[in-house]
């Protein structure tokens, strides 16, 4: 979340805030001409009778003549060049502030008034301050201005001092601008007028709630919306592109309604997705504002976009008490970024990666307490502003429970909507819905720095009887004194796990339980529920590690060619002009050993040390050969990539060593601006001059310190599979857009035994036929076939004695909505036939009997199916969009080759990709495989970013596997994948039933 300075207090009778009192109103009236670069306005502004002060005084950006055009009233120029402060939600900005500077004017009324004071101002004047890029140091990357006025669009907020500023209480306001016409406006609040006259567009947006600024957001948009509830759901973009709209809006209907049941009503009349002009990302009251890149990245949806949603209620509308610390970036941290994680079960490594940032980025020189947060200006502030204070919350939830944890933020935001509020609110908060005293609890995370680390030791159990006493150690580790910590304790038996809460007071504590069996395994904060600092074999070795090293050393090749070593020398060069880092740059030849007390990067495949990385890559199973480089299951030519891999230094396991090589220069700029934003990651893939990144992952980590295997006296020890840990539930479940529900009934229709197997020109069969039909046309798809039907029909063998019948495929379309494209199309495709009585290629001893083909292949048409139920009606693609229900793939893959010979209306050659789900039916746990992912360089990226979005892992087999009715489309040089859960025993077998179906996969 990103927002810009909000407003300046100047008066000359100091006052204290009451913002959720009477408002300073603004009733607006302006002119914007973004050709010229200049804003035109009179502003009538009404004065609460209890803010109304002698010889007040107020801001206005220094670049705008103003004056009154109220009988009686004067104003006069007290002071030019006035330093302005940021006093903004999120107060990044300093540097820029402190160059801009305003004029001071007093302001002066003939007349006393015993009650509100209204007058009326006007002013003008050119606004076009260039947008200037924000430093990389801590990943964001994105560019500012304090204001701007262009035919590109127009950006007015709190940071112009458009608006003249009088004191610290909040504003109310109503903003009319006019402008050419092809403009729109949006600002803050409900728009309650909109009117094209004379080739000018003029708008109302009405601001009735305590605001901290006025914004005047203006461009030539494209305009959506749509209605959640009582909130209206709108997309302003700057290119016309209804898909990307519709996108913006459901997710947008979703996450109003999630936060609504777990916190309270929304705010605000209106949430906007805002396309700006230049790369930005920030949440504003009802709206957002995100550069042109950025809402199209798929993964924004469900990352970026519902943080900014969250900030309507946390920052926006429960404003923050900065005196007190920003308690504001945590929270919605925690109940947007690790919501969603949870969601999709992915918590535990939410919470590991978070602490992992904290261990690798803070110290005690850079380390400070909660209550002294304001805004993360580099990764070490961002580590505990945003990292600390998210654990925080996570361990008040642990102290409350779910329930009451979700209690008391309702109640927080009852009783602060509007009003500036503090941890201490929050506290009191909790304490009236808990009935608990939590002044010690919040004063030891809040006020407090450091951080607890943490050891088990002395484990031990002896049978006594028919009971085992299990005895261990507890000790923190840490140099400052003992936190308080109810520290979790998970205690493996063969068939369940016992998870057991250890109050610790000091820096060692003595455990013993009893149990009526043998423990096996115990694990101290197995899943990341405390702020703590982790231990380096809790964590795989990663970027963050050296990018947080205050102490590094960079190792140049002297072996290299002369280009590339000046290449590696250029990259070395932008990285070490990081002042607030003793940072080395050396050839390789200085050094005989590396160092052990440093973080290094090693630079090139030529470098010297190259074999050390080498050597600590067997520990994963991978490997750097001249020609590529293997890590885990893929293989990368080094041709045009560039690799980035970290290891443990084999001295000194605290440290890393990062190897980084290149075959391409012009990567290099490009890797400098990119790296920092891949702190998590244990390595790295990129390809060419951009460089896109085509690789990333985390090794493995291994040998906990906090784990300990159990051995009992007396008995032996047991290698048997021990039970997962307990997954907590989430405090929010987002409205899922799939049904699982519905697919599972799909599935359990086509397997079930009245269908008997749908084998082709069976009555099973024809049944199908009906029901994937019925749900193309509920879905709203069009017949596709060349006689303007469903199907595309022929005669097959369909059994074992060379009986022909009539098969179908079954053919739905979306078509396409440009003129140029319409012709091409996307393929979406299962086939729906399976062996019936056990033909073709039936398992010996199974001829006769039922194959159900739940997995292969009722769940691949479920999944089908379910697309089409929800791109049908709502999808305007450009090209169009075919769904194809295949007959015969088990014979012979024969109805996709059908197709691909015989369609005309939609001819093979004009398919641009094909999506195939076969066999998709039992994910779990397990990654969503990606068969065919090397037939297009594209697919890798579009299933990264699906992944990203879904939440759902996929792997990359790009092996030719003759699998499936892509297998028909590749012949003819169309790229095409098949989604596959992976292979299980009752393939092809009449044990493939749907009650193995995984829905929730």
């Amino acid at each position: 979340m990103f927002k810009r300075i909000l407003f300046l207090f100047v008066t000359i009778s100091v006052c204290t805030a009451s913002f959720a009192g009477s408002t300073v109103h603004h009733k607006l009236s302006v002119n914007v001409d973004p050709v010229k670069h200049f804003v035109d306005a009179v502003d009538q502004i009404t004065i609460p009778a209890d803010q109304v002060k002698p010889n007040m005084t107020f801001i206005l950006n220094s670049d705008l003549t103003v004056s009154s055009l109220t009988p009686g009233v004067t104003i006069k120029l007290e002071e030019s060049g006035v330093k302005v402060e940021d006093l903004g939600m999120d107060r990044e900005d300093l540097d820029l502030s402190s160059e801009f500077k305003q004029n001071k004017y007093s302001i002066n009324f003939v007349t006393e008034s015993k009650g509100d004071v209204t007058f009326t101002l006007k002013f003008s004047g050119m606004i076009n301050y260039p947008i200037k890029q924000i430093g990389e140091e801590y990943a964001r990357g994105f560019s500012q201005t304090p204001g701007i006025i262009d035919e590109k669009g127009a950006y007015l907020g709190g940071s112009t001092y458009w608006v003249p500023w009088f004191n610290e209480n909040w504003i109310s306001f109503e903003l009319t601008t006019t402008m050419p016409k092809g403009w729109s406006v949006v600002s803050q609040g409900k728009r309650t007028f909109n009117e094209l006259k004379n080739n000018e567009q003029t708008s109302t947006w009405n601001s009735p709630d305590p605001m901290e600024e006025i914004y005047l957001i203006a461009a030539k948009f494209n305009e959506y919306s749509k209605s959640a509830g009582a909130v209206d759901v709108m997309a302003f973009l700057r290119t016309p592109d209804e898909t990307l709209a519709n996108k913006y809006l459901e997710t947008t209907a979703q996450y109003l309604e999630m936060y609504r049941k777990l916190i309270g009503t929304y705010p605000f009349t209106k949430f906007a997705l805002v396309e700006n002009f230049w790369e930005t990302g920030y949440g504003m009251p009802s709206f957002t504002l995100l550069g042109e890149q950025i809402i199209r990245f798929p993964f924004i949806l469900h990352s970026s976009y519902p943080h900014e949603l969250l900030h309507n209620y946390w920052g926006n509308s429960v404003y923050i008490d900065f005196k007190k610390g920003n308690w504001c970036e945590g929270l919605t941290a925690y109940m947007a970024d690790h919501l969603i994680a949870e969601q999709r079960g992915q918590a535990d490594e939410y919470r590991r990666t978070t602490l992992q940032k904290y261990t690798d980025y803070v110290n005690p020189s850079n380390d400070f307490p909660l209550n002294k947060f304001i805004s993360r200006t580099n990764p070490s502030s961002e580590a505990v502003g945003y990292g600390k204070s998210s654990m925080f919350w996570n361990m008040l939830r642990e102290s409350v429970g779910d329930e009451l944890f979700v209690k008391g933020f309702q109640k927080f935001y009852r009783d602060n909507k509007f009003n500036a509020a503090s941890f201490d609110d929050i506290r009191a908060s909790f304490e009236s819905v808990s009935g608990k005293d939590l002044k010690s609890f919040f004063s030891e995370w809040v006020d407090k720095k450091g951080a607890p680390e943490l050891s088990v030791s002395n484990v031990k159990c002896v049978k006594k009887k028919n009971e085992y006493l299990l005895q261990f150690t507890l000790k923190q580790l840490q140099k400052e004194d003992a936190f308080a910590l109810d520290v979790p304790v998970a205690i493996s038996f063969a068939k369940n796990v016992v998870v057991e809460k250890v109050a610790m007071t000091g820096k060692e504590q003595n455990c013993a339980f009893t149990f009526k069996e043998n423990p096996r395994l115990v694990q101290v904060d197995p899943q990341f529920n405390l702020f703590r600092k982790l231990n380096y074999n809790e964590i795989p070795p990663s970027l963050s590690k050296i990018f947080g090293a205050e102490d590094l050393l960079i190792l140049l090749p002297l072996r290299a060619a002369k280009e590339k070593l000046e290449s590696y020398r250029a990259l070395a060069k932008i990285w070490s002009e990081d002042k607030t880092k003793k940072i080395e740059v050396s050839l390789d030849s200085k050094y005989d050993k590396l160092p052990v007390n440093k973080n290094i990067w090693i630079f090139g495949a030529d470098n010297k040390f190259t074999g050390v990385i080498k050597n600590s890559l067997k520990d994963y199973n991978s490997e750097i050969k001249n020609d590529a480089v293997t890590l885990g299951k893929t293989s990368f030519p080094v041709a045009n990539n560039s690799f980035i891999v970290s290891v443990r230094h084999p001295n000194n396991p605290d440290n890393v060593l990062v190897y980084l090589s290149t075959e391409n220069k012009e990567a290099v700029p490009g890797l400098a601006r990119k790296l920092p934003h891949y702190g998590k990651y244990s390595y790295l893939v990129f390809e060419g001059d951009e460089p896109a990144n085509i690789g990333k992952g985390e090794w493995s980590s291994v040998n906990s310190p906090l784990t300990a295997k159990v051995i009992t006296h007396g008995e032996k020890s047991s290698s048997d599979v021990l039970p997962e840990l307990p997954r907590r539930k989430a405090l929010a479940m987002l409205t899922p857009v799939f049904s699982s529900e519905r697919m599972l009934k799909t599935v359990q229709y086509l397997a079930g035994d009245e269908l008997a197997g749908r084998a082709p020109g069976s009555t099973g069969m024809n049944s199908a036929i009906d029901f994937i039909v019925e749900k193309f046309k509920s879905a709203g798809l069009l017949p596709g076939a060349d006689d303007g039907t469903y199907f595309q029909s022929w005669e097959e063998v369909v059994d074992a004695n060379g009986k022909k019948a009539s098969v179908k495929n079954i053919i739905g379309i979306i078509p396409g909505t440009n003129p140029d494209l319409k012709d091409e199309s996307v393929v979406i495709c299962a086939h729906y036939d399976h062996l019936g009585l056990g033909w073709p290629g039936a398992n010996k001893g199974n001829e006769g009997k039922i194959h159900p083909g739940a997995d292969d292949n009722a769940s691949g048409v479920s999944v089908m199916l379910e697309l089409a139920e929800l791109l049908g009606k709502n999808l305007k693609p450009q090209r169009s969009v075919i769904f194809v229900a295949f007959a015969s793939e088990e014979s012979g893959l024969r109805g996709s080759k059908y197709y691909v010979r015989n369609m005309k209306r939609f001819p093979a050659k004009k398919v641009i990709g094909v999506l195939n789900f076969d066999t998709v039916g039992r994910l779990g746990n397990g990654k969503l495989l990606v068969l065919g992912a090397a037939t297009a360089r594209e697919w890798r990226f579009i299933f990264m970013g699906a992944s990203y979005v879904t939440g759902v892992e996929t792997e990359m087999v790009t092996q030719e596997l003759d699998a499936s009715d892509q297998r028909s489309f590749l012949e003819v040089g169309v790229p095409g994948v098949q989604f596959f859960s992976g292979a299980n025993a009752d393939y092809h077998k009449p044990s493939d039933t749907p009650d193995k179906i995984d829905g929730a996969g």
